[in-house]
């Protein structure tokens, strides 16, 4: 049997194009909000309470007015700006406030870091009292804190004079009143930045630790090479935080216990801003002056970030 095969040819069929609509702007515009929604309350707390004191501020630091409403407001310029850098309790409260910041971070950096190393090789009962008590002083109202100290520290009846036996008038005497505030301060720090630290070393694998003592280290080797550039990001964000707060953490204990005194010798940056705006009413220098040291903790802070990208050690 035979037979002959013809080749016919496939009938090309039709492809159905499908074009995808693209959805209307309205639509778009729907689906991308509620993120922004979310942000929207903390975003309208930020422009109310932040970035419009900020240009009220602003637009202050240009007059003279002393607040009053019968007053009228006078246009003075750059005045205000060229009077607060030719002050000369300006260099002296700067000098004070950095010299406070250095002593703050004994009680924020380096006492925190001991404690919690020390406390690291406790049991989790015995952990957890120790971190109670070192975390008490946090819960003190800045206040009370004061009031409570001011007793604590009168050269006639005071627990610490009696502690130490020798009177101190550690209030109204320059370097008691200073080495007072900055103790005091670092009393109401040290509890918090334990517990960071804390959290900071038990982030830290404990594979690192026996992998060192199958090795042979030492205790102190292991804390000096393993655990301390590990825990850097952490000490690094302590010291970040006391460099750019310690200014307003002091100003509640200087305002309470020595007002700026004795002869300006405790008065910081911010207590001189709080002087000059709602003691002398000089409103425009008071603006001028918080607009200056905003501009330059802000760059401290830029460059302190920048340079913790280098100081730090990360685990990968």
């Amino acid at each position: 049997m035979t037979g002959t095969f013809v080749e016919v040819a496939a009938v090309p069929r039709r492809r159905a194009v499908v074009t995808a609509q693209r959805p209307s702007l309205a639509r778009r515009a729907a689906r991308a909000l509620p993120p922004y929604l979310f942000l929207l309350p903390a975003v309208g707390a930020l422009v109310v309470w932040t970035y419009r004191p900020l240009g009220a501020a602003l637009n202050l630091s240009f007059f003279s007015w002393n607040l009053l409403p019968t007053t009228p407001r006078e246009y003075v310029g750059l005045d205000n700006y060229q009077r607060l850098l030719d002050l000369p309790d300006l260099r002296n409260a700067l000098w004070l406030t950095v010299a406070m910041t250095g002593a703050l971070l004994v009680f924020t950096v380096v006492l925190p870091t001991v404690v919690a190393l020390w406390t690291s090789v406790i049991g989790s009962r015995g952990r957890a009292v120790y971190s109670a008590l070192i975390f008490a002083p946090v819960l003190v109202p800045p206040v009370a804190g004061a009031a409570l100290w001011q007793w604590m520290l009168d050269p006639r009846s005071g627990a610490v004079d009696r502690v130490i036996g020798h009177p101190i008038n550690w209030i109204h005497e320059v370097r008691p009143a200073q080495i007072a505030i900055v103790v005091i301060t670092g009393w109401h720090l040290l509890g918090f930045a334990v517990l960071v630290v804390a959290a900071g070393l038990s982030g830290i694998d404990d594979e690192y630790r026996a992998a060192a003592l199958l090795d042979r280290a030492s205790r102190w080797q292991i804390t000096r090479w393993i655990v301390l550039p590990l825990l850097s990001p952490t000490l690094v964000f302590l010291a970040l935080m006391t460099i750019l707060m310690s200014g307003q953490l002091t100003f509640p204990l200087i305002d309470t216990l020595t007002q700026g005194g004795p002869n300006s010798q405790t008065t910081n940056v911010y207590y001189l801003l709080w002087e000059y705006g709602f003691q002398n009413f000089d409103t425009g220098f008071a603006s001028a002056a918080g607009l200056l040291f905003f501009a330059v903790f802000g760059l401290v802070a830029i460059a302190l970030i920048r340079l913790s990208d280098r100081l730090t050690f990360h685990d990968s």
